[in-house]
């Protein structure tokens, strides 16, 4: 039995519960949960009453290693498990800096289990979702190393995009205290970006010469698109879109202290900015813990259901993260479940979390069984 609404109407009448599921993304409580997964129709479906959704760094991976519970953890949702089938999981990561086919063979490879991009989030996933705005225009790409983010960008549908190391390449006088190294310059488009005005600024990944490409954004910003050209009154000049990926102030890899992220950067640029012009420029913010990241992780966690089981109903839904300020603020807005580990950024011994989870964890693998005791009691 596949037909949702069919499904919808037999467990109707057989729970004699009103409004079970009175539409097909609604979540219901915990009580009602229990019935649903009790009904010897729901068991017959396999169909499983929670999803998870993972942070990467610090919950699964820690920098190039592996977090030991994480190869257990996804074991128990691959099949694993009394309900002996698979249950629905997303990875999403404020991370990125890669193709999203690029990640899912270096996570697969890693893990040991195969991940699929329609699995994966990285922090600029969602700007698959806005490639229709700027898709002929050109763009700006920050981050990442050479041009692998304008490859990624292309990838997505956006037709001119342009690094800073392009624009280093056709001026070199735009910041002199930088000399292209030769694999730098030979990933440079050739390019006249005086008769090239960028319409859209995506700090795509955490930036590798924060220099280099503070002094080119302001220049953008400031002329309305044309590098090198006057410096314009904000009346006078197009808005220029400025978006950042990842919220991130710090992150955790493998060395012994969190690292500066992509957060981190965007404060230095806005403050470089404000000196500059005495305004604070207006800019869109995606990842974690925007509503907006979770909104589409939602859409690809209902695409992952319907691709294992024909349904397009997203049940309860738990964010396994070890950063308060991400991972758990954003799933406390979104009204998921939320598992705080203590395998990353979040440090037990430095006090309470800054925002309080559903529960805390000593690691990945604790965070999905008590889960799973949660939603599926023996």
């Amino acid at each position: 039995m596949n037909n949702p609404s069919l499904l919808r109407s037999v467990i109707h009448k057989r729970s004699g519960i009103r409004g079970i599921l009175c539409s097909q993304l609604q979540i219901p409580g915990p009580a009602v949960r229990r019935c649903l997964h009790n009904s010897p129709l729901v068991r017959s479906l396999k169909i499983p009453p929670l999803a998870f959704a993972f942070d990467i760094d610090g919950v699964l991976l820690r920098g190039d290693k592996v977090i030991p519970q994480a190869r257990r953890a996804l074991a128990i949702l691959e099949g694993d498990n009394s309900y002996r089938t698979k249950i629905p999981y997303i990875l999403v990561t404020n991370g990125g800096g890669m193709s999203e086919e690029m990640r899912c063979h270096k996570l697969s490879k890693m893990l040991d289990f195969e991940i699929k991009t329609s699995q994966l989030i990285q922090a600029h996933t969602i700007l698959k979702s806005v490639v229709q705005k700027y898709a002929n225009s050109p763009v700006l790409v920050v981050g990442g190393k050479y041009d692998v983010l304008r490859k990624v960008a292309e990838g997505y549908g956006f037709k001119h995009a342009y690094t800073t190391l392009d624009v280093h390449a056709w001026n070199s006088s735009v910041w002199p205290f930088h000399t292209l190294s030769p694999e730098e310059r030979a990933s440079t488009k050739e390019v006249d970006f005086s008769r090239t005005p960028i319409s859209a600024i995506f700090i795509f990944h955490d930036p590798r010469n924060w220099s280099l490409d503070t002094q080119i954004i302001c220049d953008i910003l400031q002329s309305g698109g044309i590098i090198g050209g006057p410096h314009l009154a904000p009346s006078d000049r197009k808005p220029i879109e400025l978006v950042f990926c990842n919220p991130d102030l710090i992150w955790k890899s493998d060395f012994d202290r969190p690292r500066l992220g992509q957060g981190a950067f965007k404060a230095s640029f806005l403050a470089v900015y404000k000196e500059l012009t005495g305004s604070t420029y207006p800019y869109l913010q995606y990842g974690k813990p925007t509503a907006e990241t979770y909104r589409f992780a939602e859409r690809v966690l209902t695409d992952r259901i319907q691709e294992l089981y024909g349904v397009r109903r997203l049940p309860s839904v738990y964010m396994i993260g070890d950063n308060p300020e991400s991972d758990i603020a954003g799933a406390n807005v979104a009204r998921w479940n939320s598992v705080l580990v203590h395998t990353g950024v979040y440090e037990p011994t430095r006090g309470p979390p800054t925002h309080e989870p559903t529960h805390e964890a000593s690691d990945v693998e604790q965070a999905v069984k008590w889960a799973m005791d949660r939603e599926i009691p023996t």
